[in-house]
């Protein structure tokens, strides 16, 4: 084709360039970096050092995650021992103290109504210091229930309880110095608000709290199984790699892996022994003061309500019967003294010691002397003689007062020392478990610093 002067030439075409000769294809996919890190891997273990840097890196994570766990664990056991210490048992004993303050403040509502316009100081005093015993440890248990929601339930029925109580008996105690009759049934009602409404309650929350610590010594007392089998899998790995050493080189130790060594099988039995101890007397806590306690506080409760119907049934006069035909406070101070005679039979049986045992005895006795003095004021009282009868409960000499108190202060004896034996038993379980979460995680560290350490040593005669 011609080109006309002063026209540029368009440009030539392009050679084609055969298929065989073009840029290669780019592949349809990337290996992902797992597989490109498993190549990596697969590569180094080839070599000796490559081989040595994998089994120094699987030994430290090894090491460090037994420390890391054994932390974990150690640290939740220790909370858990610190909470039945500190916490849980002294809020179940609350509970308890609270059931027994507004039980034995209904006792002494009733003997101080029984001696009518010459209730005794020391009666009303001991009324009034109930009350408020049973309002400070309201206050208490309501600072510290941690959300749970049946002991706010029950601490706010008891809590809106406590002031009509208290007013009842105040209304009853005015009747009763003028001589009125109508006195007598504000303190039944009273008795009913207290047995029917507030003692549930106090009873509910008492059952609550003793679940809560329940549940803190079994958590407290399990075993930490993980943190044992990653231990041993740990020891299992260093002393398979200093094997491995030993065959290949025949020096009979290296200093790295046997101080990782030495502090994993450290770790592992500082574990094993502290949780072991621990285990061992939290259980005696349990066995020797827990149930001990709460075996002691049943014949508490069933000696103060036994005592608030035998004054009622003074009270009352047979105005209040049964379905049967019964006089309801009398057949109610029958079924809790056969509750007091069962629950001080478990407490002698629980006992371990004569310190614990003693009081229990004298407490046995007293009850026999209360039953052999009620019998001789139902006596009287049924043949009529109501001032004899009402001397035997509330007099000065020989009386069922005097063997309730013999009975209470007997039974308190006892408490106070099972409580000892329970803190003592729970604080030594606790304190077998200090120190040890920041020991494992030290001895983890310069474990995992050793093995590398050792690992190192044998890389640098490659070199």
């Amino acid at each position: 084709m011609t080109i006309a002067p002063g026209v540029p030439r368009p440009p030539a075409a392009p050679p084609s360039v055969p298929p065989s000769a073009s840029t290669p294809a780019r592949p349809s996919a990337r290996r992902g970096a797992w597989a490109e890190g498993g190549a990596r891997l697969r590569a180094a273990a080839t070599t000796e050092p490559g081989r040595l840097r994998i089994i120094g890196a699987v030994l430290a994570a090894l090491v460090v995650a037994f420390g890391a766990v054994t932390a974990f664990e150690v640290t939740d056991r220790a909370a858990a021992a610190d909470d039945v210490v500190s916490r849980s048992q002294p809020l179940s004993a609350d509970a308890a103290s609270i059931y027994r303050s507004l039980a034995d403040a209904d006792t002494a509502a009733t003997s101080g109504f029984l001696a009518r316009g010459q209730e005794p100081a020391a009666v009303h005093q001991r009324y009034q210091e109930d009350l408020a015993t049973a309002s400070r440890l309201l206050v208490k248990a309501a600072a510290n229930s941690r959300g749970s929601d049946q002991s706010t339930r029950e601490i706010t029925t008891l809590g809106v309880g406590l002031p009509r109580y208290a007013g009842l008996v105040e209304r009853a105690r005015a009747a009763n110095r003028q001589g009125l009759p109508l006195g007598g049934a504000y303190l039944r009602y009273a008795n009913e608000l207290m047995s029917g409404q507030m003692l549930p309650a106090a009873e509910r929350l008492y059952e609550a709290e003793t679940a809560r610590l329940g549940q803190d010594d079994r958590d407290a007392r399990r075993r930490p199984l993980l943190s044992l089998a990653v231990g041993a899998l740990a020891a299992g790995a260093l002393l398979w790699a200093q094997r491995r050493t030993y065959l290949r080189t025949n020096r009979v130790f290296n200093h790295g892996l046997l101080a990782a060594t030495a502090a994993s099988v450290a770790v592992l039995m500082w574990l094993a022994v502290g949780h072991g101890v621990a285990r061992a007397q939290l259980g005696e806590a349990k066995a020797h003061g827990q149930d001990s306690l709460k075996v002691l506080n049943e014949a508490r409760i069933s000696s103060l309500k036994a005592r608030a119907n035998e004054n009622l049934t003074l009270v009352a006069r047979g105005a209040v019967i049964t379905t049967e035909g019964q006089d309801r406070y009398e057949t109610e101070y029958g079924e809790e003294m056969a509750l007091l005679n069962t629950a001080l039979d478990r407490a002698d049986r629980l006992a371990d010691d004569t310190a614990g045992g003693e009081p229990l005895a004298r407490a046995a006795a007293h009850v026999g002397e209360w039953r052999k003095r009620h019998a001789v004021v139902r006596k009287e009282d049924t043949a009529g003689d109501y001032e004899a009868a009402l001397a035997g409960v509330i007099g000065d000499k020989d009386t069922t007062g005097q063997s309730f108190d013999q009975v209470d202060a007997a039974l308190e004896k006892a408490l106070a020392h099972e409580q000892e034996e329970f803190t003592r038993a729970a604080a030594d379980g606790r304190d077998a478990l200090t120190g040890l979460a920041v020991g494992a995680a030290v001895l983890a560290v310069l474990g995992a610093a050793g093995a590398v350490m050792g690992v190192n040593r044998r890389l640098a005669e490659y070199r």
